[in-house]
């Protein structure tokens, strides 16, 4: 699971910085709310793949949030936090909507495959590895090649890549491409998408002859499956 779009939802403000700054390594673009209302807000605005939750939360806590979502028909996969590990808290996080559960403290590592298993489930489009014609992209390794021709990309080129290849044939905008691959900093005013495409076609078609990632005039670019 790379290149992804997640919400992070913790009021410890160093626990919040470390996992927005690892996620942000794995290639995920990541917003931070600190209280449940935020959480709400945000939810409620943007799409995310997945929400990492923790359950004490200043003002509204994660249970309620992740039950106040569930209801109004949020279904971002939730992976619940919590510093308590009774069987019956794990049980009240699960009821309340919830995927997951992980207990503090935890190991980075299985924080990344818990999400992983919460994007497979969620998304049947979401397989371990991820083929258009003979592009192949693999999220657990960061892994791209065309053929057997190994390329190499950056993390955020690989985001950009991802969020295509997960949606072959369809049109996607450069709000869409920004909504997937950068968090609420980019500005959204630039030219900043034009770019990476630009960097994408440079690894990805020319090298190889093809003309895959192409520019829809007056609505964005699409990644061709049959190139």
């Amino acid at each position: 699971m790379k290149g992804v779009r997640l919400l992070v939802v913790e009021d410890e403000v160093k626990l919040a910085a470390l996992l927005r700054r690892g996620l942000t390594e794995e290639t995920h673009a990541v917003d931070v709310a600190v209280t449940g209302e935020d959480a709400l807000a945000r939810a409620h605005a943007t799409d995310y793949d997945a929400i990492v939750l923790d359950v004490m939360l200043p003002g509204i806590d994660g249970l309620e949030v992740c039950r106040r979502l569930r209801t109004a028909g949020v279904w971002s996969p939730v992976l619940m936090l919590t510093a308590r590990d009774r069987l019956a808290d794990r049980i009240g996080g699960l009821d309340a909507g919830a995927d997951d559960y992980l207990t503090k403290p935890f190991a980075f590592a299985e924080l990344l495959a818990r999400l992983r298993a919460l994007a497979r489930r969620a998304a049947p489009e979401r397989p371990a590895i991820i083929a258009v014609g003979d592009l192949v992209l693999d999220p657990a390794t960061h892994g791209v090649r065309r053929g057997a021709a190994e390329i190499d990309l950056s993390p955020k080129e690989f985001a950009m890549l991802e969020t295509f290849m997960r949606r072959p044939n369809r049109v996607l905008s450069r709000f869409d491409l920004l909504e997937h691959a950068w968090d609420y900093d980019y500005d959204n005013r630039s030219n900043v998408v034009d770019v990476y495409v630009r960097y994408l076609r440079e690894k990805i078609d020319r090298p190889f002859g093809r003309a895959s990632l192409e520019t829809v005039r007056g609505a964005g670019y699409r990644l061709r499956a049959d190139t």
